[in-house]
C-alpha cells in the first residue's frame, strides 16, 4: 500500500500573513501612503494564498491551522473590502470608531487563538501574542483618534509579521536540510505531539 507524505502548507500560509503584515505596518508607520502595493498583497498573498493555506490544513486533519489560515485570509480581504467598496460606491465609508470595534473583535479572536498555541513553540507564540497586540493598538488607536499610538502599532505590527517570516522560513529550511537552521523553541511535551506552526 502507497502512502504519500503530504506537505507542510504551514509556511505558505505564514509567508502571506507576514509578508503583507509588514507591508501595512511600514505605511502605518508612516513610511509610505497606502497604495496598489499594499491592496494586491492583501488580496492575492494575505488573503487567497492563506485561504488556499488553510483548506491544505483541513485535507491533514489541522482544526488550529485551518481555522487561523482561512480566518486571517479572510481579514485581509475583508480590509481591502473596507478600502475598495467606499471607492467604488458600493458602501458608505467606515468612520473611524467603526474599524476599531472591527479591529477589537479580531484582536478577541487573535487572544483566543493566542491561547491554543501554548502548547506549539516559541515563536508561533510570539507570532500571535504580538498579534493580539497590534489588533489591540489598532483598536484603541483608531477609537480614541490617537494618530501616535497607530503609528507606534505599524513598528509593532512590522516586528509581528516578521516574526511569522521568521518562523516561515525556519520550517522550509529545518525541513530541507533535516536539521534545525533556525530555532523556534521547540516545546518539551511528554506524551503529546505538540502543534505545528501555523498563523
Amino acid at each position: 500500500m502507497h502512502t504519500n507524505k503530504l506537505a507542510n502548507p504551514g509556511p505558505l500560509g505564514l509567508m502571506g500573513f507576514g509578508m503583507t503584515t509588514v507591508l501595512l505596518n511600514l505605511h502605518n508607520a508612516g513610511f509610505f501612503p497606502l497604495n496598489s502595493a499594499i491592496i494586491s498583497m492583501g488580496i492575492f498573498f494575505g488573503g487567497l494564498a492563506q485561504i488556499m493555506a488553510g483548506l491544505l490544513e483541513y485535507k491533514k486533519g489541522n482544526t488550529f491551522g485551518m481555522t487561523a489560515f482561512i480566518s486571517y485570509g479572510s481579514f485581509w480581504l475583508s480590509l481591502v473590502g473596507l478600502l475598495l467598496l467606499p471607492r467604488l460606491g458600493l458602501a458608505e465609508p467606515t468612520d473611524a470608531g467603526v474599524l476599531g470595534i472591527y479591529l477589537a473583535l479580531w484582536g478577541v479572536f487573535t487572544l483566543f487563538m493566542f491561547f491554543g498555541t501554548l502548547r506549539a513553540n516559541r515563536v508561533l507564540q510570539f507570532v500571535f501574542g504580538s498579534l493580539t497586540l497590534l489588533f489591540a493598538l489598532l483598536a484603541i488607536g483608531n477609537i480614541t483618534g490617537n494618530h501616535a499610538l497607530l503609528n507606534f502599532a505599524g513598528y509593532e505590527g512590522i516586528i509581528c509579521g516578521a516574526s511569522a517570516i521568521y518562523l516561515a522560513m525556519a520550517e522550509v529550511l529545518n525541513e530541507q536540510f533535516g536539521r534545525t537552521v533556525l530555532p523556534i523553541g521547540e516545546p518539551k511535551v511528554n506524551n503529546v505531539e505538540p502543534i505545528r506552526a501555523v498563523a
